[in-house]
């Protein structure tokens, strides 16, 4: 079969969710590439710093992985921004989503969370609250969330610093992206 007969899923047949289910799993597996596409678009995004987007990624997981973290640290860390250009304003919460069924819950909650927690060194300088990340104050990540942005985020923006190229990172993308991901009860599927 070349496409499912159904035009509700609800019509759907088990031979055609089968078929379906296939196609999908050829289609994930192809998910570090499509990752791996979208940050170098990031070499093209938003403009006005001494380095662009890429390269503050690129500077952001060298950081993690010098410093010895995990290896889903370090992806984390690459794909922190990669919601730059779809959400700008939420970009954040898209970099978590697409990392969220790969990743501990601490690593999406830490991701998730950077947008507020890096105002804390510019939002003095934009007339937003630089404090808040302080509604988060207690929670079990928080210091966690401090820290990324302290040294993965809010220094990695350096033209001197020697960053590993994005082919570097490549066997980890395919690491994290295409093992088996959580379901959102936290369960492999």
């Amino acid at each position: 079969m070349d496409t499912v007969e159904f035009t509700r899923m609800q019509d759907g047949t088990t031979e055609e969710y089968a078929f379906l289910e296939g196609l999908e799993q050829q289609y994930a597996a192809e998910l570090p590439r499509r990752i791996e596409a979208q940050l170098l678009g990031l070499a093209n995004s938003l403009s006005g710093y001494r380095v662009n987007r890429l390269e503050h990624s690129l500077q952001s997981a060298t950081r993690a992985w010098r410093d010895g973290r995990s290896r889903d640290y370090i992806v984390a860390a690459l794909v922190h921004d990669i919601g730059d250009e779809l959400a700008p304003y939420s970009h954040s919460e898209l970099a978590a989503a697409v990392l969220r069924p790969f990743v501990s819950e601490r690593l999406y909650w830490i991701v998730r969370t950077h947008g507020i927690f890096q105002m804390y060194y510019y939002g003095e300088q934009t007339g937003q609250d630089k404090h808040a990340r302080e509604r988060y104050q207690g929670h079990v990540w928080f210091d966690d969330a401090v820290e990324f942005c302290e040294l993965y985020d809010q220094n990695c923006f350096d033209p001197a610093y020697k960053s590993q190229p994005l082919s570097f990172f490549r066997p980890m993308l395919e690491e994290v992206f295409t093992r088996e991901p959580w379901t959102v009860e936290g369960n492999r599927s």
